[in-house]
């Protein structure tokens, strides 16, 4: 019996080691975690590990607090620059998240062209057909189908590779493209073409509204930056005027300037929060 568990244990130490390694998996668990998984995918994309966020945060945040500290003279403005200033490397990989997930929605119209003409023109089966647009795909993509690739060639299972697919790419139309390609594949016909046309259609439509849309709303982001300007630039011209810096290092100063940074943190996130263009929502989700 000892040596059954011996050999259950280090069978299953081998196990976490191989996920560890060959899919970034961790704690104890028999997989990662929905969050974990999700995590994993974002970092990714934007090609900055999660870890490095953090270390880049407590960096910012320390120097925003060393310059609250000299410019105001006293911990409470200094407490309140840290923490604002720690949300800029946050922001900044949510930015690059959104660029990652925009180009996505941008080659997707090029992925289904070169799709169709695949099944259609050369012939190729549908699973083959997707692996070879794949590594065509943007960068951040690639992994997702390099995955799926492996998941077909060890099972052939479709329905399973789809799942894998839809499961890493985590996208509207990833999932619509891929349930149409799964559907031709177990039923076959002709009308594929057809379908895989009209989705290019309208995913160049949906890509031109968000064209417009942020068109409209350059003005608008060009004014959000006196968010920060602004409040800055009366901040420093208050300093030298008169008894300015003496009046910031009372107690009444200090909180003043407190609750100031923290209304600017907060006009700076909820316009952020205004202008975010809507999200398609997964209809067929993994």
């Amino acid at each position: 019996m000892t040596a059954v568990l011996l050999a259950a244990m280090a069978a299953y130490g081998v196990f976490l080691v191989y996920t560890a390694w060959a899919f970034g998996w961790r704690g104890l668990g028999m997989g990662p975690s929905v969050q974990a998984a999700r995590r994993v995918r974002e970092a990714r994309m934007t090609g900055v590990p999660l870890r490095s966020v953090a270390g880049v945060s407590g960096v910012s945040a320390a120097v925003g607090a060393l310059i609250g500290m000299v410019v105001f003279g006293g911990p409470l403005p200094a407490l309140a620059a840290g923490l604002f200033a720690a949300t800029f490397p946050v922001a900044s990989t949510r930015a690059r998240l959104d660029r990652a997930r925009a180009d996505a929605r941008d080659a997707w119209p090029r992925l289904i062209e070169e799709i169709r003409l695949q099944t259609g023109a050369l012939g190729r089966s549908i699973p083959q057909a997707l692996f070879e647009v794949g590594k065509r795909a943007p960068e951040p993509m690639r992994p997702a189908f390099a995955m799926a690739e492996r998941e077909w060639l060890l099972s052939t299972d479709i329905e399973e590779t789809v799942r894998v697919l839809k499961r890493e790419l985590a996208d509207a139309t990833a999932d619509s493209t891929l349930e149409t390609l799964l559907v031709a594949h177990q039923v076959g016909g002709s009308d594929v073409d057809r379908r895989l046309a009209a989705l290019v259609e309208d995913r160049v439509q949906d890509l031109q509204g968000r064209k417009d849309a942020r068109a409209k709303q350059a003005g608008v982001r060009f004014a959000r930056r006196f968010v920060l300007i602004v409040p800055a630039g009366m901040a420093l011209a208050g300093l030298s005027i008169g008894t300015g810096r003496a009046a910031y290092q009372t107690a009444s100063g200090q909180l003043a300037v407190a609750v100031g940074l923290g209304v600017v943190a907060l006009c700076w996130i909820w316009a952020g929060h205004l202008m975010r263009l809507p999200v398609e929502e997964r209809v067929f989700d993994a």
